[in-house]
């Protein structure tokens, strides 16, 4: 048993020898080096670890594989959470340059994030797509420009795709629905233009939809409430025009949903105010019209609850004083009348809340 022991010892002595000397594959180094080649970061020094032959080995944001050696990860973010790196942040930002198609020769990768270094600019290199094990695409908070490759779909494995804070036009591929695994998508705060695809609500594990402040048009697709996973839909600073889909209201997970800035009309759908999931409900600022349906009731629970800058007409409804709480309510901005509700939802909130209607009135308003 004591030879059997010190030899279950010297192989592992053994192994851990080999796994510190073993470099990686010189394709996968030569790639990286020719990543490296197109950044330049000339404040923290992260690439100055990008030395040796071992690449699997005290490389700065590089993982690889404990028994293939290939390149797997590759981590690069630009906020720096220790407080003592805070100070190297530059208005100009951390890194410049562009990312280089030789990162596609890494086929064995399965992270790619390099974000928030706010001036990378150039393309997405076509070739991504060839990444067939990638699960995370994070190149959010940068300046590059293009477009999504069109067959973006072909990944798909991919579990994120963070593109958002960037210059990115053109249109959503067609594609997009095909990645079956994909739970969160951010493209917000870019200049993509076009229709969402009438099918988006294909991505059925999708949990995040982040697509706020781009040139977005046309109608919002109904098959988004197939989404049984969807909890956080956010379609605001867009240019979407039609109704609010009343199949919204009937999806059990979603909790936040951001509609404001748009141009949508029609009336609210009753059933997305009595869903007692939605925390925060943000129509503002479209054309919607008719009277704020009243159905809310104890099982109602607004963190915030914004229908400002409409054209809704009507009373505020007796029922919102039976919620079991509002923390933000704001019906400014509209063509209401009548007596505001009293109740313990309404005791926090001031003037500013109501202002701005054809004529309401009660507390914290003129008196009636």
């Amino acid at each position: 048993m004591a030879s059997f022991s010190s030899l279950s010892f010297q192989t592992l002595i053994l192994f851990a020898v080999i796994s510190a000397v073993t470099p990686c594959p010189p394709s996968d180094r030569a790639a990286l080096l020719a990543f490296r080649a197109a950044l330049t970061e000339p404040y923290m020094g992260i690439f100055n670890s990008w030395s040796g032959y071992n690449c699997c080995q005290g490389w700065y944001g590089v993982t690889c594989d404990p028994t293939t050696y290939r390149v797997t990860d590759i981590t690069l973010r630009g906020e720096p959470s220790e407080k003592n790196l805070q100070n190297l942040r530059r208005s100009s930002g951390l890194m410049t340059g562009n990312i280089s198609p030789e990162i596609c020769n890494l086929d064995n990768l399965t992270t790619l994030v390099v974000a928030d270094w706010k001036s990378i600019s150039g393309e997405i290199p076509s070739c991504v797509t060839s990444l067939s094990l990638l699960r995370i695409l994070d190149l959010s908070g940068n300046q590059i420009s293009g477009v999504i490759p069109v067959d973006i779909g072909k990944l798909q494995r991919l579990a994120v795709l963070n593109l958002g804070d960037n210059a990115i036009s053109g249109k959503i591929p067609a594609s997009i629905v095909d990645l079956a695994g994909l739970m969160h998508l951010d493209l917000g705060n870019n200049k993509i233009s076009g229709e969402l695809p009438s099918d988006f609500g294909k991505l059925g594990m999708l949990s995040r939809a982040l697509l706020s402040q781009n040139n977005l048009t046309g109608s919002i697709p109904s098959s988004i409430s197939k989404m049984n996973r969807l909890a956080d839909l956010d379609l605001s600073m867009n240019q979407f025009t039609g109704s609010i889909p009343v199949e919204f209201g009937q999806m059990k997970v979603l909790s936040i949903l951001k509609l404001d800035s748009n141009s949508l009309s029609g009336q609210i759908p009753s059933t997305l105010l009595n869903n007692a999931g939605m925390g925060i409900l943000n129509l503002s600022r479209n054309g919607l019209e008719g009277t704020i349906p009243d159905v809310f009731g104890t099982k109602s629970y607004f963190m915030a609850l914004d229908l400002s800058f409409n054209k809704l007409t009507g009373r505020i409804p007796g029922s919102l004083s039976a919620t079991r709480f509002i923390g933000h309510l704001d019906v400014s901005y509209n063509h209401l009348c009548g007596t505001i509700p009293i109740g313990a939802p309404f005791d926090h909130l001031d003037e500013v809340s109501f202002s701005n209607n054809d004529c309401l009135c009660g507390n914290p308003l003129k008196t009636c």
